[in-house]
């Protein structure tokens, strides 16, 4: 009787086993608590597994960029304490996002093993692992609209860390005291930062025209310094705590600047002494991007173009940082000459060059010279001036005989 039970229940199990197959989604999973750091090893088809409240646009962007076919977050991915765009893009692209489940979830599942996603639930085999809240259009939209009536809040705290950061940095924002000296020459010049965030794929490709007229310094942010390079153009300084930015960025001959914390701390210098690199440390309570930012306008750049960095209030919030208020008072330090690349895209228009247009020129008159002298009416035509040209220069001849 009790080896019936066994196999009637090992039966079972290989029924719900090929029925997840065919109903559900099977894929190797990847797991990591920091989203930035999963998506260095994410291959397309991939179930990410990550512990993100509030998942913020830029996130979003990067698992949609690696291919996942699902997402899977042990954490709240719409709070409510700020309305965030992320988990709208995942939606909208049509790949499962499940909300809320365990946090054991981060240690149950092994990296790289194939389990099965079926509605909300996480499979290995039969075994049920987690359950979360499989999102969809409408459960997006309805947290979001909560969201937004709890954005008052969010704009007091926001308020409050600025005053804060203003009071710890008040010495770099007032009167630019400790801004590093670097070999980089930026005074005069135009300063091209570039962050990898929002939209910083377009606008760095809408922005060839413009680097390839002006030739500015190019700043790369971490992994900035990888998106301008897959751009097709080298950074001249690498600004970060160096924990998303490639070792091939790194190795070329940008000078390197590490974001270190005014307790002392700069996570990047190990990393960059450790390969061989020298670089210069600056020490920042803000982001990467305030560090890029501090050091152009600190090295007197005339113009500085910012790609995929935090223009708007929505943005800031979308972080959801408190370090997004040093933002928010670095760019007003920068004041006039920081300009968003959206703009330059907007205004800029490519100068014609005195060597183009004299090239149009003569393409144009050896254009006339060829159709004149393979055409019969052309042949005459030539002849006739020929003809006159032989007068003009018997007479001017003339005149001085």
């Amino acid at each position: 009787m009790k080896v019936s039970e066994a196999f009637s229940a090992t039966v079972m199990r290989l029924r719900r086993t090929r029925t997840q197959a065919s109903n559900g989604l099977v894929a190797p999973v990847r797991v990591d608590r920091r989203t930035k750091n999963l998506t260095k090893r994410l291959r397309p088809g991939d179930i990410a597994v990550i512990d993100h409240v509030d998942l913020d646009r830029v996130s979003a962007e990067a698992l949609l960029s690696c291919g996942v076919s699902a997402v899977v977050n042990a954490a709240e991915s719409i709070s409510g304490r700020h309305p965030n765009q992320g988990p709208e893009l995942l939606v909208a692209a049509g790949v499962p996002l499940i909300d809320g489940v365990a946090p054991e979830v981060l240690t149950l599942v092994r990296e790289g093993e194939h389990l099965c996603l079926e509605g909300g639930s996480l499979y290995r085999g039969a075994e049920l692992l987690v359950r979360g809240v499989r999102q969809d259009t409408v459960s997006v939209e309805a947290a979001m609209e909560a969201a937004r009536a709890g954005l008052a809040t969010q704009l007091e705290a926001f308020a409050a860390n600025t005053t804060a950061y203003l009071q710890r940095e008040r010495d770099l924002l007032l009167d630019g005291v400790g801004v590093p000296t670097v070999g980089t020459a930026m005074e005069g010049r135009h300063v091209l930062i570039v962050v990898r965030g929002y939209r910083y794929r377009e606008e760095l490709r809408a922005l060839r025209p413009y680097i390839r007229e002006f030739r500015p310094v190019i700043i790369g942010v971490d992994g900035g310094a990888d998106a301008v390079l897959e751009a097709g153009f080298r950074p001249d300084v690498v600004v970060g705590d160096f924990d998303s930015v490639s070792d091939g960025a790194l190795a070329g001959d940008a000078e390197l600047v590490v974001h270190a914390y005014r307790d002392g701390r700069a996570p990047g210098l190990a990393r960059a002494t450790g390969l061989g690199y020298r670089a210069v440390v600056f020490p920042l309570t803000g982001t990467s991007e305030d560090v890029a930012m501090m050091l152009a306008d600190g090295c007197g750049a005339a113009l500085i173009v910012a790609v995929g960095t935090h223009a708007t209030l929505e943005e800031f919030l979308d972080k959801g940082r408190a370090g997004m208020a040093g933002t928010f008072l670095t760019r007003l330090r920068a004041g006039g000459k920081l300009v968003d690349a959206g703009a330059v895209i907007r205004l800029h228009r490519p100068r014609v060059s005195p060597w183009s247009l004299a090239g149009l020129v003569a393409a144009c008159l050896l254009t006339i010279v060829v159709a004149a002298v393979v055409s019969p009416a052309g042949r005459e035509q030539l002849a006739f001036l020929a003809m006159h040209w032989d007068t003009f220069s018997y007479w001017l001849t003339g005149l001085f005989t």
